[in-house]
């Protein structure tokens, strides 16, 4: 192997990691409610695997988005619900805490061989964890890892890296995007990667149905904090009332945080009872990730989630205002 050019330190460790999966049957996990970042990552981890002679299998507790399924190809990935383990390790991907794989797998794997994300608030919970937080995307990570050991990347695997790394990294727009990130982008086009086929399956297949459930959103955004913090609502109901689906609401938030002035951008979701909050922001100095941990949450310093059970939007808000106010006070403005 010549010298690894994107990741010296991780690299290695990650060829060592694989080596002791060989003569396993390994379950590639993401998280729930999957994303661009998540599937391109579990697919490029299976298909990787399998030129390598490992038996793997991609699985999640939920469906593929419909604006994903085009990037899966033959890889095998089945639902969690559906999968029947064999003796099979668990290595995840994309996924800062084990709880984020879902009730039935966290049972059926109370151990994770392998843990690669790049989310700052990862709890390295694995036998051997590769965060590497600078990273704009888990994809980004495992692209690197694969052009430094050589590993074989066929056309699928090269799309669906370069799709993680579009979408976490919102069309290359966010501060997470460096020269690196451009550089392992181009080298997945000379591997197969199709940009403009992409950006129309993640762009220009929409619903009608999700252009009205935006249209809800737009509706209700309301401005606090001296207008330094935009915030949109999905109250209950309204999936149903526009025909949409949760997968719908992906990106939504970021129209709240695109206007100007606006510091931080908030979606909070209501799914008959349990609440989803989004937290996105301009700038990694307002660490959102911190205010997501307050809830038991997660994520980037510029993009962060948390969940809340048993509990209504007009109860929420003004708990999440709160610690947004103080998050803020104590921050004071950036440099």
């Amino acid at each position: 192997m010549s010298q690894a050019e994107f990741y010296p330190n991780e690299s290695p460790q990650f060829a060592a990691s694989v080596a002791q999966l060989k003569g396993q049957k390994v379950a590639v996990c993401g998280h729930l409610r999957p994303d661009g970042d998540c599937i391109g990552s579990i697919v490029a981890v299976v298909r990787v695997l399998k030129t390598l002679g490992i038996d793997a299998i991609g699985i999640n507790r939920d469906e593929v988005p419909a604006t994903l399924k085009a990037f899966v190809g033959d890889t095998p990935l089945i639902l969690a619900s559906d999968f029947q383990p064999e003796g099979h390790v668990a290595v995840t991907v994309d996924c800062a805490d084990k709880k984020r794989i879902g009730d039935r797998l966290i049972e059926l794997f109370p151990e994770v061989a392998l843990n690669v994300d790049h989310h700052i608030s990862n709890k390295a919970y694995a036998q051997q964890n590769l965060i590497i937080a600078t990273a704009s995307a888990t994809a980004e990570i495992l692209a690197g890892f694969y052009m430094d050991l050589g590993y074989e990347i066929d056309a699928i695997t090269a799309q669906a890296l370069y799709v993680g790394i579009a979408t976490d990294t919102g069309q290359f727009r966010f501060p997470s995007t460096t020269a690196a990130t451009f550089e392992i982008a181009r080298r997945l086009c000379e591997y197969g990667a199709q940009p403009s086929v992409a950006a129309h399956e993640l762009y220009e297949c929409e619903t009608f149905a999700k252009i009205k459930l935006l249209q809800n959103f737009l509706n209700s955004l309301t401005m606090e904090f001296d207008n330094r913090v935009c915030v949109g609502l999905i109250e209950r109901g309204v999936y149903d009332e526009t025909g949409a689906t949760i997968d719908d609401s992906e990106g939504l938030v970021d129209y709240a945080r695109s206007i100007a002035g606006v510091d931080i951008g908030v979606m909070i979701e209501d799914r008959d009872g349990a609440l989803k909050g989004s937290l996105r922001a301009k700038n990694p100095f307002y660490r959102v990730d911190q205010v997501a941990k307050l809830f038991n949450g997660g994520g980037h310093a510029c993009a962060a989630g948390l969940n809340v059970d048993n509990s209504s939007i007009k109860e929420f808000y003004p708990q999440l205002m709160e610690a947004l106010g103080k998050h803020l006070e104590a921050l004071g403005q950036p440099e």
